[in-house]
């Protein structure tokens, strides 16, 4: 049985916004690579940087709070297509996350994007997550 880099990298951000840490590190591939620059570009996180530990190398996120009582910017992390059941959709199906508050990240021909750019783009893929 091989590793879901994706669903741990989801596992260790829900785990550290339960915590209300500062910073996550997560294995750096180039998928999480892509999936911490889309949380970055649509505002749920502040910081990605990458650290290299002798042949590994690992992302660090900063996580963003907001308000006196530290509430997380990320509020649901779901995974949606696994290894046992993948998940496909075409760029009419792609579905809208909370009328266009959340959003659904892909794994298409064109790499890894947002449900907005498969629709703005007419390509579908697989539904690696959805974030709001």
């Amino acid at each position: 049985m091989g590793n879901d880099i994706v669903a741990n990298m989801i596992t260790s951000v829900r785990n550290a916004n339960v915590r209300k840490a500062v910073t996550v590190k997560v294995p750096a591939t180039s998928t999480t690579k892509s999936i911490g620059m889309i949380l970055l570009q649509e505002g749920f996180i502040e910081n990605i940087r990458e650290h290299k530990n002798g042949i590994k190398s690992f992302l660090t996120l900063t996580l963003k709070y907001q308000g006196r009582r530290r509430e997380p910017h990320i509020k649901t992390l779901k995974r949606v297509s696994k290894p046992g059941l993948r998940i496909y959709s075409n760029h009419r199906e792609i579905p809208e996350i909370l009328g266009g508050m959340g959003i659904a990240i892909l794994s298409t021909s064109s790499g890894i994007i947002t449900n907005r750019e498969a629709r703005q783009k007419r390509i579908g893929g697989e539904i690696l997550c959805y974030i709001w």
